[in-house]
């Protein structure tokens, strides 16, 4: 060990010497169908205003502080109920590390169903909480029983439930997410990334619930360039979330850019209409296809399956090799054992992943 080495041992914390880095996936030349991310580009009239926009910025010049112009389109857009706050982040990571940092941190303990986000465990670590996940019900929805439970015995300062749920794809049940918050004494945080292809939001009942934070981000809607996350709460919460934000966190290109995409949501709206069309082709393409063992429901951008009798990282392989480029799950949790996700990407994307998937068989392997 050279003496470098050594003093990086010596110093880097234990638990992030042990923690695995979120790892992406480089696509090559590959179609992208595994990031969640919107398919559509903004029309060209539609860019060159937006290029236009762009060109008055101020460089030289700091960002708001506060993003006041952007959260007011915000708050309109998302119907933010008046006598909530806003705060705004770099993506709903910088948010969900913010609220570690002024509610967990050493000696308290983060909780997440699993499976789940993944960076929920990560950013836990980096804040030196304990992190404890309770597994899901055999529908892949909260076991309430077995969350209050750990309630009762972790006492956790954070909660994470992500509505619907990243990687399996389906929505909470509400009633149960309210339960879970009268349960404990500690934060709820209900993560909505996905709010724009759901059936259902926590919003409406937000201020019900004192100890519950509601976040959404634009990176699923066709903004996933910009790094826009936005956190919803009682004023109390955000008075104090905003001691640990860095200044100017937001850039001014991000700003105004995530503005003027929200002032012409009509676009962001139709892009999202043609993913939930497709979202449901490629479900009940998929749930036709012999390779395919089962498909779970979906109210995301994205759709994840199990294969049945050929090993999902041969599949994985064999996709790549015909250029489509997907998202792995086996391995990650046991609930999800030979499993992939998808992205709905365009028809034509659709097209060249059902094709790809469609030439396999369990002959092959």
């Amino acid at each position: 060990m050279s003496e470098l080495s050594a003093q990086v041992r010596r110093w880097v914390r234990p638990e992030i010497q042990d923690l695995v880095g979120y790892k992406v996936a480089d696509p090559g030349d590959a179609i992208k169908l595994d990031a969640m991310e919107s398919p559509w580009p903004w029309p060209g009239d539609l860019r060159d205003e937006w290029l236009n926009r762009l060109s008055e910025v101020a460089l030289n010049r700091y960002p708001d502080p506060n993003c006041g112009d952007l959260k007011k389109v915000v708050r309109e857009v998302f119907e933010v109920p008046a006598c909530a706050e806003l705060l705004l982040g770099n993506g709903s990571d910088e948010l969900i590390q913010l609220i570690n940092l002024a509610i967990a941190g050493h000696g308290r303990t983060v909780m997440a169903p699993a499976p789940s986000f993944a960076m929920y465990r990560v950013i836990a670590t980096l804040s030196g909480s304990e992190f404890v996940e309770i597994d899901l019900a055999d529908d892949y929805g909260l076991d309430l029983a077995a969350m209050q439970a750990a309630v009762g015995k972790h006492q956790p300062a954070v909660t994470y439930v992500a509505h619907p749920n990243n990687p399996t794809g389906n929505g909470l049940d509400l009633d149960e997410i309210s339960s879970l918050a009268l349960s404990t004494e500690g934060v709820v945080v209900v993560d909505e990334a996905y709010y724009a292809y759901a059936d259902s939001s926590f919003l409406p009942r937000l201020l019900d619930h004192p100890n519950v934070l509601l976040l959404r981000t634009l990176s699923k809607v066709g903004l996933a360039g910009l790094r826009v996350g936005v956190l919803i709460a009682h004023p109390e919460w955000v008075e104090q979330l905003e001691k640990c934000r860095l200044p100017y966190n937001v850039g001014v290109l991000a700003q105004v850019s995530a503005k003027f995409a929200l002032e012409h949501r009509q676009q962001l709206d139709e892009a999202i209409k043609r993913v939930l069309g497709e979202r449901s082709r490629l479900a009940e393409e998929l749930r036709h296809m012999p390779v395919v063992e089962r498909v779970l429901p979906s109210e995301t951008n994205f759709i994840t399956f199990r294969l049945k009798a050929i090993p999902a990282s041969r599949a994985y392989k064999h996709l790549l090799a015909e250029g489509v480029l997907v998202k792995s799950l086996d391995g990650s949790h046991p609930r999800l054992s030979n499993c992939l996700r998808v992205t709905v990407g365009t028809p034509q994307e659709n097209d060249l992943f059902l094709g790809a998937l469609s030439g396999l068989s369990a002959g092959d392997y």
